[in-house]
């Protein structure tokens, strides 16, 4: 039996495990900061429950073959101490995290070569310990390769789409540009209806800009018509649809301001690429929530 720990089962997490739970052939827990008794997820095509082990404390933990990452990217300290008990010999990490600096990120305390870096689209959001909407069944992005094929493989049975990309860079950074939009909608605490406005549509392409400009800088193929793109998306989009960043400041939370927005600033001067737009954005953020 392939056994299976989900760190962080939030709003991604939490639809995670709760899928991968379903396959009687995995064994699935989840690594939380608060227990609850049972994974309950509101998904497109009903509710899902499962009941998955869960731990609170890393002295609980023991080697699985999959660690599956889905914490916010600034708690990657915490999630350290879980990696040093989960991880043993063979085992992989994947890495389910906004940003373009996944492996990154925990080489500090996994070597890289056993890192699967993801890009997920699995619109969710979580009302309770345990509790989740899921509004689409979304998808999963991983990098070509063995690890990606076997990562791909724990999913056969679910209906998210998880899929492998020989370009991942370039995903990760399209993904990166539709993140680095949605600091609008945490500045403004309006959900993603506010795209419809002109003028604020226009900061989102200029945010979306500056995104293209540096990831192109960094090797991604980022077509140029992207800033519209991701502007038609949230027009598109329900139009009371909060993204994370937004429901972590509306909430008091901390918020994913250097993997969103920080990360396109600093790797822009490394670069010699002006940012201003995200610039000002990350500095009224950080006024604001502090």
């Amino acid at each position: 039996m392939t056994r299976i720990a989900v760190i962080g089962p939030g709003a991604v997490g939490g639809v995670v495990a709760a899928w991968l739970a379903q396959d009687p052939g995995l064994a699935v827990e989840v690594c939380a900061r608060t227990p609850f008794d049972r994974l309950e997820v509101e998904t497109p095509g009903g509710p899902l429950t499962a009941s998955p082990r869960v731990l609170t404390a890393p002295d609980h933990a023991s080697p699985v073959d999959w660690a599956i990452v889905t914490t916010k990217t600034y708690d990657a300290v915490v999630t350290g101490d879980w990696l040093a008990r989960l991880v043993g010999l063979g085992a992989r990490v994947a890495v389910l995290q906004n940003g373009v600096e996944h492996v990154e990120r925990f080489t500090p305390y996994v070597e890289a070569a056993r890192i699967t870096p993801a890009v997920v689209d699995i619109p969710a959001e979580r009302s309770a310990p345990g509790r989740v909407r899921q509004r689409r069944d979304g998808s999963i992005l991983v990098p070509d390769g063995a690890a990606g094929e076997a990562f791909a493989a724990l999913f056969a049975h679910t209906p998210i789409a998880v899929s492998t990309t020989a370009d991942f860079r370039t995903a990760a950074w399209k993904k990166l540009a539709l993140n680095c939009a949605g600091a609008v909608n945490a500045l403004t605490l309006k959900p993603a209806g506010v795209a419809r406005r002109e003028p604020v549509a226009e900061i989102m392409r200029a945010l979306v800009g500056e995104c293209v400009a540096v990831g192109r800088a960094e090797g991604a193929d980022l077509p140029s018509d992207l800033p519209e793109k991701v502007v038609e998306g949230y027009r598109a989009a329900p139009p009371d649809g909060i993204n994370s960043l937004h429901a972590d400041r509306a909430a008091g939370r901390p918020m994913e301001l250097d993997a969103r927005n920080g990360v396109i600033v600093r790797l822009g001067a490394r670069h010699g690429i002006a940012t201003p737009v995200n610039a000002m954005m990350v500095a009224l953020l950080e006024a604001a929530a502090g």
